[in-house]
């Protein structure tokens, strides 16, 4: 294992200090917790807070989208460990200002019992809060996840509600936005290698140097098939098929395109993917209306990518493009 870090279990904790000595015009910590909060809080009196988390080794997943336009605060746990609730309770008293609090929470197992249950601990404070659970398209069950698996579509996610909430949604709004954005959002993806947990020191699973597979979860989670590497054009096209069996695209559709890069896949890469997603999507007639491309949910040193489509209603693309202040977005 060769990796830049001191003791491998203070990594989340050092690399805590590290986000927020680097970036204190947008970033608190909550002292002897895994929260980073917006520095401007302030400027959301009276407004919704969101808040998002999980476990640590996805960055810039979930601090790098704290901001204004997007998350007021992020719970980070250990690398692929859920927060513990009382965390998550800290995070929602810091940022609920009066109009309650937004949970974005991702589908696995721990992350779905801990917040809830720092949900029902902030109700018992009479602090409204909603949630939503996201999930991915690649497996019907899998390795540590209630169903479908939370991926990178989470992050459009964070991007609409953030900017709903921004512009003075209730929190009765964001729940409807998230319950009609949730079945629009699809992501699927494709690994090339395996991820290393310091902690273990040795790769999740591991592939042949000729090696896929498609459908792996962002801690390593089995996907549906392994076979030989395939060309870029290739690759979309599986994806793109698999979005397509939960999508039924129709020419004409308006569509959001997001390429994630798991984490070791070099962004020369990632953009020549992205140019075969929106040839075949052009081909198809769907008219993508947003689209990015970059490293923000990976899963430590795996290699890969990850595709998202989400199907565009209502001012969606508004929100999408709304203006955002956080490291990563």
């Amino acid at each position: 294992m060769k990796k830049i870090i001191n003791d491998p279990k203070q990594v989340v904790e050092e690399m805590l200090q590290g986000m927020v000595k680097s970036y204190p015009d947008y970033l608190k910590r909550i002292p002897e917790t895994g929260v980073v909060y917006r520095t401007d809080l302030a400027k959301i009196a009276g407004k919704v807070g969101i808040v998002s988390g999980g476990g640590s080794g996805h960055e810039p997943a979930h601090a790098g989208f704290v901001g204004a336009g997007m998350l007021s605060a992020a719970v980070c746990g250990e690398v692929f460990t859920s927060p513990t609730p009382d965390q998550i309770f800290e995070a929602i008293k810091q940022v609920n200002s009066g109009a309650g609090v937004f949970l974005v929470i991702k589908n696995y197992s721990g992350d779905v019992m801990n917040f809830e249950m720092a949900q029902d601990m902030a109700e018992m404070e009479e602090i409204p809060v909603k949630s939503i659970v996201v999930d991915d398209v690649a497996v019907e069950n899998s390795t540590y996840t209630q169903g479908r698996r939370g991926v990178a579509g989470t992050i459009l996610m964070h991007k609409i509600l953030g900017a709903a909430a921004d512009q003075g949604a209730s929190l009765d709004e964001i729940a409807d936005l998230a319950t009609a954005v949730l079945p629009n959002l699809k992501t699927v993806a494709v690994a090339l290698s395996g991820a290393t947990v310091p902690e273990v020191g040795k790769p999740g699973f591991v592939l042949a140097d000729d090696e896929i597979e498609y459908g792996v979860g962002i801690h390593g989670e089995p996907g549906y098939r392994r076979e030989k590497l395939q060309p870029s054009k290739k690759l979309a096209n599986e994806l793109i098929e698999k979005l397509r069996s939960e999508f039924r695209f129709r020419k004409g559709d308006a569509v959001a395109v997001l390429v994630n890069g798991m984490g070791a896949t070099p962004l020369m890469e990632q953009y020549v993917f992205m140019n075969d997603v929106l040839d075949q999507l052009a081909e198809e007639g769907l008219r993508v209306r947003f689209s990015k491309v970059g490293n923000l949910m990976t899963s430590l040193d795996m290699a890969g990518v990850s595709l998202t489509i989400l199907k565009i209603k209502d001012d969606w693309v508004d929100k999408l493009n709304y203006a955002t202040h956080t490291i990563a977005w």
